[in-house]
């Protein structure tokens, strides 16, 4: 039998199967491997002399990362994809008849990533064990890329862990560690990662042991495990219909209806509980072909691919190699700093040391940092000793003591052009030339901040979003005067980080806080036509908007979105103009949430309440009047998405894919729209163009379409 994607060996009536799909760093499920997988089973099935299977991986920390998504971009018809979910179901069916039907025990080991496929491929074992690994990750991630799991994942998954905990997995996307998996009985055991299969060849032979002549039901009932009985509310169909019934609100208090795949995953399980297995599997395999051929889907994968690609980009045109960055200081420990700090030490593994200017601000930073360490202790995600240790890589300072041989520093204090400017002079006074200076800034030009600098080419910016521990982008900017090494190293700092990074030219508010600005705005014309602050809110949640702009002003600081706005008018001239009344919120003492005092309400626990009403009477508005949903969200998006244009036709912004990648990651733009570009590709420019256009002639200048979208809807161009 001659393999090319698995290696297959037979020791003492035990079958250790690896998979090792060629020329690939990962392993994944695809057409490429079929005929490997299906002699596989074949020797398996007709050889007597083989008793037992133990399925593993030849490379190192990947199990099977699930399927491989590249084939979803060949299947063009609904009726296609489902005939290949079919082949795949009975593909599996065969494994699961190996220890079921067959008597032959199949034990999965799983070492790295088993995800989506990979998953329902371990689910076809009759047992699971798992390493106790920092990559050792199982879950069903398909939601994420708008289709549910489709390799019978949404019928043995419920059937192994129970209903309530399998919606929990492939309704979210969330993967989970070994230790929680083990919990909710998705794995039968954790072991060392060295004695992996050396314990699942034992696992096997002591299956055997308890194998009789009938049809392999000793061997299931052997290795099931005992505490995965059904829950009470399970075993009934009363208990069965609230079940499901809860899993749909928050599915839909989640997705707000705008995401098909969960909806039809839920329907999936909910099908194979009531009807069997055999009409789920069917439901699993129509709806995979509904689902992989929607806008959803193609807009969910096309930034998946993004996202991949980004990993491997530096942020230059040609070479450049990044400094060694060892050792980070930062200036500031708030919540920006504090959280910088966090990501550095917990996932880049540097060194840090943050400057406060009080042993007060020092003793709440490293808190700050100790409280995030403790919580991925919690999650199993960390050990205590290596929380401890990586506490111990993080030290404070009043001075500028520790800072002489910082590799990279980085400021996160106030939006003070002349405080910025200050602390880089004395950075630079006290660090080596190779010394990488970073700004946090969300608008200030860093040229600005550079301009008396004695080396203006070590100078950055990496504007993080808050919270830092959560939001996935860095945008990191670069000047006229910016090495292309100096660039590279921060875009390197970033990605280890666990950020995506999109590198932008330099310019008033860089690209994302640029387009913030004209979003937000346009909510704050929308309330000076009449518009209510629910009903602004209201319509671009429903667009799809995690928070509507109004309340988004809030959380931001209204002080602080009220500067930002002089900066982009004073650079850009009348299309960044904002209605005269915003002034008046702060006149009111207004804020937002920091001082509980904003948009909406708030209790003394800053707890969110509903829309102040007195804020209509402090902007001097008068009554409200019905403005149409579409009509706001085509407005507000618009504004956005024009103003996104013009940043890529200015060369502010390297490509269409940084541009979208950035506003889904930073700013929360619907990611089944795809980004900006993608949603004007999908559209068509002459569409957007005529659009923009109309409403250029009812509301002026802010609307003037982008050059690069007329080009483009004279040309047909697509941007991706």
């Amino acid at each position: 039998m001659e393999l090319t994607h698995f290696t297959f060996d037979v020791e003492d009536g035990i079958a250790t199967v690896l998979l090792d799909r060629a020329g690939e760093s990962m392993n994944t499920i695809g057409p490429v491997i079929y005929d490997d997988f299906v002699a596989v089973i074949d020797r398996i099935e007709t050889d007597p002399s083989i008793k037992a299977v133990v399925f593993g991986s030849a490379k190192k920390g990947n199990f099977l990362a699930g399927a491989d998504i590249r084939f979803f971009e060949t299947l063009a018809d609904p009726d296609e994809a489902a005939d290949a979910i079919r082949q795949l179901h009975a593909l599996f069916a065969r494994i699961e008849a190996l220890h079921t039907v067959h008597a032959k025990p199949v034990v999965m080991a799983i070492d790295g990533a088993c995800l989506g496929g990979g998953l329902e491929f371990a689910l076809t074992g009759s047992m699971r064990i798992a390493a106790d690994t920092k990559k050792t990750q199982l879950g069903q991630p398909e939601v994420q890329l708008g289709v549910l799991p489709a390799g019978g994942g949404t019928q043995r998954l419920p059937r192994l862990i129970g209903i309530a905990a399998a919606l929990d997995l492939i309704l979210t996307g969330r993967s989970v560690r070994p230790y929680k998996a083990h919990k909710i009985g998705l794995v039968d055991e954790i072991v060392p990662v060295e004695s992996l299969y050396d314990i699942a060849k034992l696992r096997a032979e002591e299956a055997l042991g308890h194998l009789d002549d009938s049809d392999g039901s000793s061997v299931r009932g052997f290795l099931a495990p005992t505490h995965l009985q059904e829950l009470a509310l399970e075993q009934n169909p009363v208990g069965r219909r609230m079940l499901f019934r809860r899993a749909e609100e928050a599915m839909l208090a989640k997705t707000k209806g705008l995401y098909p795949a969960p909806k039809r995953a839920l329907e999936a399980v909910k099908i194979g509980i009531d009807d069997g297995p055999e009409a789920g599997y069917e439901a699993e395999a129509v709806f995979f072909g509904e689902l992989v051929t929607s806008p959803e889907s193609k807009a969910l994968r096309a930034n998946f691919f993004a996202s991949q690609m980004m990993k491997y980009t530096t942020g230059i045109s040609g070479h450049a190699e990044p400094n060694e960055v060892s050792k980070v200081g930062i200036l500031g420990g708030g919540l920006m700093g504090a959280g910088i700090a966090s990501v550095s030490v917990l996932r880049a593994g540097k060194t840090v040391r943050i400057k406060e200017v009080d042993d007060a601000g020092v003793r709440r930073a490293l808190a700050h940092v100790s409280k995030n360490l403790e919580r991925e202790v919690k999650r199993r995600r960390l050990r205590p000793f290596e929380a401890e240790r990586a506490m111990n890589k993080v030290t404070g300072t009043t001075d500028w003591s520790g800072f002489q041989n910082a590799d990279l520093v980085i400021e996160a204090v106030f939006e003070s052009l002349e405080l910025k400017q200050a602390l880089l002079a004395e950075v630079e006074a006290i660090t080596p030339e190779g010394t990488v200076f970073a700004s946090n800034t969300s608008s200030l030009p860093i040229s600005e901040i550079a301009a008396n600098a004695a080396r203006p080419d070590a100078v950055v910016g990496m504007h993080y979003f808050s919270p830092v521990e959560r939001m996935p982008l860095l945008e990191v900017i670069v000047t006229e005067e910016t090495a292309d090494w100096a660039t590279v190293t921060a875009v390197e700092v970033g990605k280890r980080q666990g950020k995506t990074v999109i590198v932008v030219k330099d310019g008033p508010g860089f690209y994302t806080t640029r387009i913030l600005v004209p979003y937000l705005n346009e909510a704050f014309h929308l309330l000076d036509d009449g518009a209510s602050i629910e009903a602004i809110d209201d319509a671009m949640t429903a667009w799809g908007f995690p928070v509507g702009p109004v309340l988004l002003s809030d959380e931001v600081g209204i002080d602080v979105g009220t500067h930002i706005a002089q900066i982009m008018l004073d650079a850009f001239g009348e299309r960044m103009a904002g209605p005269t009344m915003a002034g008046n919120l702060l006149d009111d003492e207004r804020m937002g949430r920091k001082n509980g005092r904003g948009f909406y309400t708030y209790d003394d626990k800053g707890k969110r309440g509903g829309v102040d009403e007195t804020v209509y009477q402090a902007l001097g508005l008068g009554p409200r009047r019905v403005i149409p949903e579409a009509e706001i969200q085509e407005r507000i998006s618009l504004a956005m998405i024009n103003e996104a244009a013009r940043c890529l036709e200015e060369g502010v912004l390297q490509s269409a894919i940084d541009g979208d990648m950035g506003a889904v990651m930073g700013l929360g733009f619907p990611p089944f729209r795809g980004g900006p570009f993608w949603f004007v590709d999908q559209a068509g420019a002459a569409e957007v163009v005529a659009s923009l256009d109309a409403l250029a002639e009812r509301h002026g200048i802010r609307f003037e379409p982008a050059e690069i979208l007329r080009t483009y809807a004279k040309s047909g161009e697509t941007f991706r």
